[in-house]
């Protein structure tokens, strides 16, 4: 069977070389889609969407069909990772704990020994102390990061941004709390089932917004129709709906982010990771 797999890939190999002669040269600018795709972009762009950051436009308008599917397969792997990674049932022989005043760790032969005690806390048997100064500059850092990535989101229609990029730095702020503490921390913040729902909701907010453009009777992602309920003209409903979707897929890959670094890091057991 492996030899076969291989076999297959070569041949699809061989096949896309072979076609690839047929595509334009790279930059070339009498290509097909510099003559006729990319000049209507850049010249009705503002007109129809009232977004002036053409690249929101045509990531969530012009594709926004290509844009959804994106952001479901970017949920897929998140989910990929549960399937794969996730460890459910961990067996315990042993426990290792530290005692919060002095520091020191004891191991202990019975599992779960010292789980309500408050003068204690488990760790892993890797467990590295953490350092004061690195945790307390992160508590700093970590609001502002998710401040910024709260406006490269909002304001991804007129600079550079949107849900892609606002949802990795949002992802990255919980990551850096959970380098920085442990990944119980991060975990008391964000847990497992606010991953789950997240990872699914910004997906159902993309086609969902699709879904009232069928019900008002226009096609789907067609973001004008919008106007009938939001008040307002058609083009700046389309500029609304687009910021809708890019909400949703903000939440969708912060949510994902975070799950897959949380699996990887723990080997599935959702411990104190690395």
């Amino acid at each position: 069977m492996r030899y076969i797999a291989l076999i297959v890939v070569l041949l699809s190999g061989l096949v896309l070389l072979y076609t690839e002669k047929d595509l334009p040269p790279w930059g070339d600018p009498n290509s097909p889609a510099s003559l006729h795709v990319s000049p209507k972009y850049l010249r009705d762009s503002l007109q129809e969407t009232a977004v002036p950051n053409v690249v929101t436009s045509v990531l969530a308008d012009y594709r926004g069909y290509d844009t959804m599917f994106e952001t479901t397969v970017i949920f897929c792997a998140g989910l990929a990772c549960f399937v794969l990674l996730r460890v459910f049932k961990v067996e315990r022989k042993e426990a290792h704990y530290r005692h919060k005043a002095t520091g020191l760790i004891i191991h202990v032969k019975v599992p779960n020994l010292l789980d309500n005690s408050s003068e204690f806390e488990r760790v892993d048997t890797m467990w590295v102390p953490h350092d004061l100064i690195l945790k307390t500059m992160c508590r700093f850092l970590i609001p502002f990061i998710q401040l910024f990535a709260l406006y490269v989101v909002a304001h991804g229609h007129h600079s550079p941004g949107g849900g892609f990029q606002g949802g990795v730095i949002l992802g990255a702020s919980i990551i850096l709390l959970s380098i920085s503490f442990d990944l119980r921390t991060g975990l008391e913040r964000v847990n497992e089932r606010s991953i789950s729902l997240m990872s699914a909701t910004g997906v159902f907010v993309f086609t969902g917004i699709g879904a009232i453009c069928l019900f008002l009777g226009s096609q789907f992602l067609n973001y004008g129709i919008l106007s009938k309920i939001l008040g307002v003209d058609p083009v700046m409903s389309r500029s609304w709906g687009i910021f809708g979707v890019e909400v949703g897929v903000a939440i969708t890959v912060m949510a994902v982010m975070i799950g897959i670094y949380n699996y990887i890091s723990s080997e599935g057991k959702l411990d104190e990771g690395l």
